[in-house]
């Protein structure tokens, strides 16, 4: 007499994983992704510039840094200018 077999369960599907974005919207002329992040990592700066009115900003980066952190320093800069 045979013993019963185990059905072997499917291996795991594996998460697609997004890119995260490298274009944004402009917080001054509100076009859609018409600003650019660049990230120089070798001197630790991180750029984004606007294609349509040529507004800039520059700010410090780690090796942790994504190119959200660099918009997102961005919109901070802008609110604190403002208030």
């Amino acid at each position: 007499m045979g013993r019963r077999r185990k059905a072997r369960k499917p291996p795991p599907k594996q998460k697609a994983i997004m890119p995260l974005d490298m274009q944004f919207n402009c917080p001054f002329c509100n076009h859609e992704k018409s600003c650019e992040v660049k990230m120089n990592r070798a001197a630790g700066v991180g750029s984004i510039s606007c294609r349509v009115c040529l507004e800039d900003f520059q700010t410090n980066i780690n090796y942790l840094s994504e190119p959200i952190d660099v918009y997102g320093d961005w919109v901070d800069a802008c609110e604190e200018a403002n208030a």
